[in-house]
């Protein structure tokens, strides 16, 4: 609303005398004015622009006053504006119309100007005053607004407060600022045994009795130290709250004084809760660090530790201790033939007996797989000979059963005195461990002592050294490719080449596989080995295919890769293969992979995984060393393979067994059945040789049809083009 000096008027009268003279008197009182002549023209008037105030004549040429009015009362927007009617209608029944549709004043014809100012100034004021009043109310319920706000407010928090305390899982007292209990949550009065009732008027010390967990000496209440320095106190270690009822609870609490607005202390507020399943989840977590899950034994990583302050005691106190290195023997087969399940349970029933041949001061573990170790503490090599071999003896005797069936294992021992001159655990497990494979390699079931000249054991360490240079070798690409020609003994089929491998030492001397091979399985280095062989094979072919057989109409020969159970256990090993394959741009159906039957057997699930994914490129696949296992055949038929590769064992002596000669001839059959076609290895003379083209065997391979040579691939192609 504008104020008096300069509101805004719109005059409505159709006498131009009136109009001028209003118009005139008014704006010379520094008002604004607007005029006009007509209802419709005044309606338009009112609500194009701001306007304070409306002297309208009765009596216009389109509407009369009195519709003027009540249409502009009946708008939202300029019904507040207050209407002087000015007419020559003098009659009182013409005025009480005019109130009667809203109008504020009624001036008769003709008029004082004066009178006008004077009415005019009236409304003005009124108006003003009626805004004043209505900006006052406003503000008046603006304020009763805030406070109605504030206080839900405040008992929303105070709400939220007693809800929170009451339904957190932490306890809660408070204190006045002598330390004397106002309050307590319901989980505090769960772990004290006091509910809130009863502990007004108590002090905290009689409420909340803590003590240290190991001494059992009391502790100083922290909420004390709170009251007296004023600051948050926290206590997370080796605390017990005394419950009402002589019940210990470990907890952790923390405290913090309750000031008022200026500052002073007025109470304190101390928050604990029951740690006692968080000290369960540690020490499980503690357990499961240090010990096997699977047997309940500890683990190498415990065992390694008790080891190490064994060699300390020996250093420092010439203490005799001895370790015993125990791998079970023929735990594989178990393993493989009734599955993991049978393993574990194999491994916890063995833990249990090797648990009772031991003392109780001596430290049994597991150490990982199907591997054991006892340290012996104080005990002379004789004693401990004497547990190894009652040990080996109950494990020997010793049948386990599963699904129906019996099977026997047997354990290798190796037995090492702890001595000054042994430098740290690594040396003595490496020492112990070497004994043990030692044991195995000879006959296995048996105890062996470490003696330093053991040839075993020196068999051991040398097998270390290869794996140094087998690393060596890699990185210096000091492998190099042979191959070996299998001839088909019917005209017609592809020429069948393995490619297999050789390491030139540091001196230019070739290594045959079978000396650093044992070192690579062991150690886990044939899936780089495997990589180096197919990557380096593959370029090969590339370069050669692209260079010379990609526009001839060349025969294609068969490459047979080998690859080991290693590999297929590697997670990125085919997807390594399968980029190897794409980017060699060769005839995918060239190429057949080779993979022992132990291998596919101990493998199933990857291998055949593997097989699979590769036959949808292309690939060929070979089982090789085939008639090891008790049930071949049984694995074999799930595995989409092409070539079956009887093993040499049977081939090279079947001229002399009977037996042998119906195990070859009996797969070789079986095979065909399968859709297989079959393979003989170790052919070593032509007598084996006619002996294999009479049984119908597919293919042959021996020092009898060619010797392993350097891969070229220019004499294989050569030789199958003519």
């Amino acid at each position: 609303m504008n104020n008096f000096a300069n509101g805004s008027i719109l005059i409505v009268d159709d006498a131009p005398d009136n109009l001028r003279l209003l118009r005139d008197t008014l704006q010379e009182q520094g008002y604004k004015v607007r005029s006009c002549t007509t209802g419709s023209m005044a309606l338009r008037a009112a609500c194009s622009a701001p306007t304070d105030l409306i002297l309208l004549d009765i009596k216009l040429p389109d509407y009369d006053g009195y519709e003027i009015c009540r249409q502009l009362k009946a708008d939202e927007k300029t019904a507040p504006i207050p209407i002087i009617f000015l007419s020559g209608l003098s009659n009182t029944f013409d005025k009480i119309q005019g109130f009667t549709v809203g109008g504020a004043d009624y001036i008769t014809k003709p008029f004082q100007i004066e009178e006008v100012l004077a009415r005019v100034e009236t409304q003005l004021s009124i108006q003003r005053l009626q805004q004043s009043l209505e900006e006052k109310n406003l503000h008046l319920t603006e304020e009763i607004e805030k406070h109605k706000l504030t206080q839900e407010a405040l008992f929303f928090e105070k709400e939220l407060a007693q809800v929170t305390l009451k339904s957190i899982g932490d306890a809660v007292i408070t204190t006045d600022a002598k330390g004397y209990v106002t309050y307590l949550n319901p989980i505090a009065e769960s772990l004290t045994g006091w509910n809130e009732q009863e502990v007004q008027g108590l002090h905290l010390f009689e409420v909340f009795r803590i003590v240290n967990e190991f001494t059992k000496n009391p502790v100083q209440n922290s909420i004390f130290e709170v009251l007296d320095q004023i600051k948050i106190v926290n206590r997370t270690q080796d605390t017990i709250l005394i419950k009402r009822n002589g019940t210990e609870i470990p907890i952790d609490d923390s405290a913090a004084p309750i000031q008022d607005n200026h500052g002073n202390i007025i109470g304190a507020v101390i928050v604990f809760r029951d740690i006692t399943e968080v000290r369960n989840f540690t020490s499980q977590l503690s357990w499961q660090a240090s010990h096997d899950f699977l047997t309940g034994l500890i683990n190498r990583s415990q065992f390694e530790e008790e080891l190490e302050i064994a060699l300390n005691s020996v250093k420092n106190e010439r203490q005799h201790h001895v370790l015993c290195y125990l791998d079970l023997d023929q735990f594989k087969v178990i393993n493989d033939t009734c599955g993991h399940v049978a393993g574990d349970e194999l491994l916890r029933q063995v833990a249990k007996i090797l648990q009772g041949r031991i003392r109780d001061s001596d430290t049994l573990a597991r150490l990982g797989g199907d591997e054991f170790a006892f340290l012996l503490h104080q005990c002379s090599v004789e004693k401990a000979i004497e547990i190894a071999e009652i040990s080996r003896e109950m494990i020997e005797k010793f049948r386990f059963s599963w699904n129906n069936k019996t099977f026997n294992i047997g354990v290798s021992i190796g037995v090492v005195a702890i001595d000054y001159h042994m430098n740290d655990k690594n040396t003595v497990m490496g020492i112990a461990d070497a004994v043990c494979y030692a044991a195995k390699g000879r006959g296995r079931n048996c105890v062996q002592v470490y003696q330093a000249n053991d040839y075993e054991l020196l068999r051991q360490r040398r097998e270390r050294q290869w794996v140094i240079q087998i690393h060596q070798a890699l990185e210096e690409n000091r492998f190099c490719l042979y191959y070996q020609k299998v001839i088909p003994v019917q005209q017609g089929k592809p020429i069948y080449y393995e490619i297999l491998l050789r390491l030139l030492s540091e001196k230019g001397q070739l290594v045959a596989p079978g000396v650093f091979m044992p070192s690579a399985e062991r150690y886990e280095l044939m899936p780089a080995i495997d990589r180096w062989v197919i990557s380096t094979f593959l370029s090969k072919y590339h370069d050669y295919y692209h260079q010379h057989c990609h526009h001839h109409n060349y025969s294609h020969n068969l490459y047979a890769l080998n690859i080991s159970g290693a590999s297929i256990n590697n997670d990125h090993f085919l997807d390594f293969l399968q980029q190897q394959l794409e980017q060699a741009e060769i005839p995918i159906d060239t190429i057949c992979f080779e993979i022992t039957e132990s291998t596919a057997i101990g493998n199933f699930d990857q291998a055949l995984k593997l097989i699979n994914q590769l036959k949808q490129l292309g690939c060929r696949f070979a089982i090789d060393d085939f008639g090891h296992g008790m049930n071949s055949f049984d694995y074999i038929k799930h595995f989409p393979v092409d070539y079956l590769k009887i093993d040499g064992s049977f081939v090279k002596n079947l001229v002399n067994s009977d037996i042998d000669h119906a195990i070859v001839e009996s797969f070789n059959r079986i095979g065909h059945v399968m859709n297989l076609q079959t393979i003989a290895e170790f052919v070593e003379n032509k007598v084996i040789l006619q002996e294999l083209e009479l049984m119908g065997i597919d293919y042959l391979q021996g020092y009898e049809i060619a010797k392993p040579v350097p891969f070229e691939f220019e004499y294989t192609i050569e030789i199958n083009k003519n």
